[in-house]
């Protein structure tokens, strides 16, 4: 990604601010991470990974489409999601591609409503007022190694507050088996694993953003084209398993 040197990089203690979050929440995210777990462990019998289970009988790989072609999409919790790749010079050092993951507004609470930012433009259609949730990258062996946001124009969003975002991270849900269950299980599960430190990220979107505008106060900084990543976190599922199992730990002690 071209503009590393002026996103920023949340990095989190993982035990101090796990201790701070509610039973229930680590108890989600502790059945989240066996989940993910265990699809990587299934899959890996065949050979296989999540990014290939994705991409199977999809054809040539080329960078920019969406996989599958149309996204996923969910209509009882309107959960979607795609994976792609940008050209090989604009993706991070070792990733082969990620997914993007969003919530549309039939699928959201009542009084969340798109932020009054520069540019917004109501949608013909409410409900194409989606909002972007967290980016995951991934290698090529087809592990995360990275959760990241973006600006405004990366998705083609709309774009709504980071408290708002924060709200609907728990109704993310892909419930069903198309294109692939396991992936969809995973993607499903890796945004409730990671739910404490996407909210970091989100708000880390939004004070990037807001020391654009400070910046560049007559630009429509979400058109931005220099600024993509927002704000970005390198992760390692084995420590985020272990930090949220020792958390639920000292809770029972």
């Amino acid at each position: 990604m071209r503009n590393e040197e002026i996103i920023q990089s949340v990095q989190l203690e993982p035990q101090a601010e796990l201790s701070e979050l509610s039973t229930e929440v680590l108890e989600e995210m502790a059945e989240a991470g066996q989940e993910v777990f265990e699809i990587h462990r299934l899959l890996s019998k065949t050979g296989d990974n999540v990014v290939g289970e994705l991409l199977k009988n999809q054809g040539t790989f080329y960078e920019w489409d969406h996989y599958p072609p149309g996204d996923v999409y969910d209509r009882e919790t309107h959960a979607q999601y795609y994976y792609h790749a940008h050209a090989v010079d604009q993706r991070f050092d070792g990733e082969h591609g990620h997914f993007h993951t969003f919530l549309r507004p039939k699928g959201m609470p009542k009084g969340i409503k798109p932020a009054k930012v520069p540019g917004y433009v109501k949608p013909d259609d409410p409900d194409d007022a989606l909002s972007h949730l967290i980016a995951i990258s991934m290698t090529p062996s087809g592990f995360p190694f990275r959760l990241f946001t973006t600006n405004r124009w990366i998705t083609g969003e709309v774009w709504y507050s980071g408290e708002d975002v924060c709200r609907l991270l728990p109704l993310f849900l892909i419930d069903h088996t198309q294109p692939s269950w396991p992936v969809n299980r995973w993607v499903s599960a890796m945004v409730k694993l990671y739910r404490p430190q996407i909210e970091e990220l989100v708000h880390a979107r939004d004070r990037t953003i807001s020391a654009a505008m400070a910046r560049s106060p007559e630009e429509d900084i979400f058109e931005d084209r220099s600024l993509e990543v927002t704000s970005f976190l390198d992760i390692d599922l084995e420590k985020q398993v272990h930090a949220v199992a020792a958390a639920l730990l000292e809770r029972q002690d």
